[in-house]
């Protein structure tokens, strides 16, 4: 079985893999380092896993994260271009993460809670990549999974 290419961030929180999507300077590297510097204040192990383009691939009823090979190890910082960062080689997606442009439903439906994925339904969040999103990713996190 063959890897997809996806144009997201994905970072480790934890054990759990966090699975950043957005059109494209939407601030998907933003969150990934506030989200795995948040986790570290938590105490939580958090790195960077890959930077806006994720190789992705279904096995055993999960969904695999990894960098794609030109990016790994990078991340854009705004101002400064692509930079090293730390990173893990994999990690298995339990939470995904739109950017989006709008304010997300106050309350929102269970069906938009959910997102299948390469076959594979995940707990899905939406925020718009204002500050304290990561608290709120993290916050997910733990309801939607078994802690990270």
């Amino acid at each position: 079985m063959s890897d997809t290419s996806l144009h997201a961030t994905t970072v480790v929180i934890g054990e759990a893999g966090v699975l950043i999507r957005g059109a494209s300077g939407a601030g998907k590297s933003v969150l990934a380092l506030a989200l795995i510097g948040q986790a570290r204040q938590a105490g939580l192990f958090s790195q960077l896993v890959a930077d806006d383009r994720t190789a992705l691939r279904a096995c055993g009823g999960r969904l695999l994260a990894r960098p794609v090979p030109p990016l790994e190890g990078l991340i854009e910082r705004r101002g400064l271009g692509l930079t090293p960062e730390p990173h893990q080689p994999a990690v298995v997606v339990r939470l995904i993460v739109d950017l989006s442009g709008t304010e997300p439903a106050r309350m929102p439906e269970p069906e938009d809670l959910v997102d299948r994925l390469a076959g594979i339904d995940l707990p899905r969040l939406t925020v718009t990549g204002r500050a304290g999103d990561e608290r709120l990713v993290l916050t997910a996190l733990r309801l939607f999974t078994d802690g990270g």
